[in-house]
């Protein structure tokens, strides 16, 4: 899963990468320290009986703001590809749910202990981590917005066009794909067409830290 988000220019931090064992509190402190934008937990579910119960659902602090949309969108996802679900449920006692400062979603990818999760979670391993990437894109970017959308940094904006054109020469120099674009009477110096916010996002730091005054349009 976090390929596919990094793969789609998502920055990614991971609790681990090794099968060592952490307390919720432990991965709760990492987040938070990290200062990432969303925390993502992944796990199975279980019952007391076996093959009673299937399907999935996620957690969440309280049913409001974007960690309720990021759950069920989620959940949708994860029913395209054949798992009941289960819904979006309030668990505030839960430490990665309450501990955590940003919003926080809790995924129970099915019930270990039931027949058809395994077998659906077997034979469907990677359209599952797509399926909980895509709804963590579905929230951040609705697609919908990602086709309409069009993403550049503005690095300076003239009236004459003469100083507009000297800052042109200057970025592409250091092979910055600027170009001017024209309208209301200015000269506008731009870096770039992006199809997503992240990358325009990432453009605009390199940007800044060259020393130049940016701003992102749309």
């Amino acid at each position: 899963m976090g390929e596919v988000l990094q793969n789609q220019g998502f920055d990614v931090e991971y609790t681990r990468t090794t099968d060592i064992y952490e307390s919720p509190y432990q991965k709760a402190m990492e987040a938070n320290e990290a200062g990432v934008d969303y925390f993502v937990s992944i796990h199975r579910n279980s019952y007391p009986m076996d093959n009673q119960v299937l399907g999935v659902e996620s957690l969440i602090y309280n049913l409001s703001g974007v960690k309720y949309e990021m759950a069920k969108n989620i959940n949708a996802q994860l029913e395209k590809i054949g798992f009941v679900n289960l819904g979006v449920h309030a668990r505030p006692n839960l430490i990665v749910l309450k501990r955590t400062k940003m919003p926080a979603v809790l995924v129970e990818a099915g019930f270990i202990n039931s027949d058809k999760d395994n077998q659906l979670f077997d034979q469907s391993f990677d359209d599952i981590a797509n399926a909980i990437a895509e709804g963590i894109k579905d929230t951040l970017m609705p697609s919908d917005m990602n086709k309409e959308m069009q993403y550049k940094v503005q690095v300076g904006a003239y009236r004459q066009r003469r100083y507009a054109e000297e800052l042109l020469k200057e970025l592409q120099m250091q092979e910055y794909p600027a170009y001017i674009e024209q309208g209301n009477g200015f000269f506008r110096v731009r870096v770039g067409e992006y199809s997503t916010l992240e990358d325009a996002v990432r453009m605009e730091r390199r940007l800044k830290q060259a020393g130049y005054p940016t701003i992102i349009v749309s």
